[in-house]
């Protein structure tokens, strides 16, 4: 399953500080229909994300109905990515039968 959205580079101040992109609603909708062939626990689930040139292994982490994309520091180093950013993602997520 591949989903592909925009989405803008947010920073959240947490405890643990970290960048996210937000997954749409309509994106989110249709993968919550499968997360339970998929996720690893806590609604967490395991993909390859790809922004730009650059392809990486993280979890979508569930927030508010939706889903947090997170962005690793070699991402954003990578593919010059700053707060406030718009970007093209492409999610892949492998379920399982």
């Amino acid at each position: 399953m591949t989903l592909e959205f925009s989405g803008d580079v947010w920073y959240w101040r947490g405890p643990s500080p970290f960048y996210f992109v937000r997954m749409p609603e309509q994106e989110s909708a249709a993968l919550k229909e499968v997360s339970n062939r998929i996720t690893y626990g806590w609604g967490c689930i395991p993909v390859d994300v790809t922004i730009g040139e650059t392809t990486f292994y993280t979890a979508l982490i569930p927030k508010d109905g939706i889903y947090l994309v997170p962005l690793k520091v070699a991402v954003r180093k990578a593919e010059k990515l700053e707060e406030g950013e718009m970007v093209q993602v492409q999610v892949d997520i492998t379920l399982k039968s």
